[in-house]
């Protein structure tokens, strides 16, 4: 069964779109799956057991993406196309059966359910699933070795409008692995996409260095996601990492302002979100607001409190369970 799988461009997406693939696995265990998602995203599927063929591109001027994507594509009869692009490729090939984001799914609720949506796969709604490659975990290990409990934390985002600060992070990482603690003593690993390196260094720099590691900017998306799947916990921005630490069953926070929980908050059990007192479309309406040319933080009003209270609770439930 060949199936033709196109997802986005971004981590978050991508990694949320993983749920699918996982369905794929579980319904269709012999097929041989060709993925197309954008450059970065691409790490994050190599280690997929059915994976057949990555395909990933760069947008291009006038979509010539997508007619290149086509060239590639349409000499194959495909047994199954799905599109979360929604792009006119999947509509321009032999398919016998065609999933995609559009008009068929349900723009509502979380965006593991739009997905699920896509393929009518009604209440069952399969949650995100990361597989990893020898050499992805051979680089985890390596960054992260055994030795005890590891805290993970992403202070940064790829947009500073939804990055909590950096000293409150300090603040945070302190009452959990200080004296007393819920994670009193344990190692911290710092993650951090290249170009964000200060703020994160800021963050490791505040760690005792013998309880330090460095994960900034260290291989790709996918050798990250493996690393943040050693961690037993990971505190962190709403962001590309922060989905991926829930994709890999890690208890995971995130911290969330300027973003559509409902939409992209953490998915699963093992997840949980914490958010400003303003909604998203609350925290950008004031004059000039331009998303673009934002140089601040809108995730001022979450406090440092309310941030701890969660974790607690967040533990609270850990230890009842």
């Amino acid at each position: 069964m060949k199936i033709l799988f196109i997802t986005s461009s971004r981590i978050g997406d991508a990694v949320l779109s993983t749920g699918l693939l996982r369905h794929i696995e579980q319904r269709y265990p012999d097929a041989r799956v060709t993925v197309v998602c954008g450059p970065l995203a691409a790490s994050l599927f190599e280690g997929y057991p059915l994976l057949e063929r990555l395909v990933s591109f760069k947008k291009e001027k006038h979509n010539m993406h997508w007619v290149k994507l086509w060239r590639q594509v349409v000499e194959m009869r495909w047994d199954m196309v799905v599109d979360l692009r929604n792009s006119a490729v999947s509509r321009l090939i032999m398919a016998k059966e065609r999933y995609i984001f559009g008009g068929c799914a349900v723009k509502a609720g979380h965006k593991v359910e739009q997905n699920a949506a896509v393929m009518k796969l009604g209440h069952q709604v399969p949650g995100p699933k990361l597989w990893f490659t020898d050499v992805q975990k051979e680089k985890a290990a390596a960054l992260i070795p055994e030795g005890g409990p590891v805290l993970g934390v992403g202070p940064t985002a790829n947009w500073i409008g939804k990055t909590w600060s950096v000293e409150r992070f300090v603040e945070v990482v302190r009452f959990m692995t200080g004296s007393g603690g819920v994670m009193e003593g344990a190692r911290v690993a710092v993650f951090g996409a290249p170009g964000e390196e200060d703020d994160a260094l800021k963050v490791l720099e505040s760690i005792p260095e013998e309880r330090r590691i460095d994960c900034i900017a260290k291989g790709t998306p996918g050798d990250a996601a493996a690393a943040i799947a050693r961690c037993d916990f990971y505190l962190g921005n709403d962001s590309g990492l922060m989905h991926a630490a829930a994709a890999a069953l890690v208890p995971t926070l995130g911290l969330f302002g300027p973003s559509y929980d409902l939409i992209y908050r953490p998915w699963g059990g093992y997840a949980d979100f914490v958010r400003t007192p303003e909604s998203f479309d609350q925290l950008i309406d004031f004059g000039g607001y331009n998303s673009k040319t934002l140089n601040h933080t809108l995730m001022g009003s979450l406090s440092v409190d309310a941030v701890k209270d969660k974790i607690t609770e967040m533990f609270e439930k850990r230890k009842a369970a």
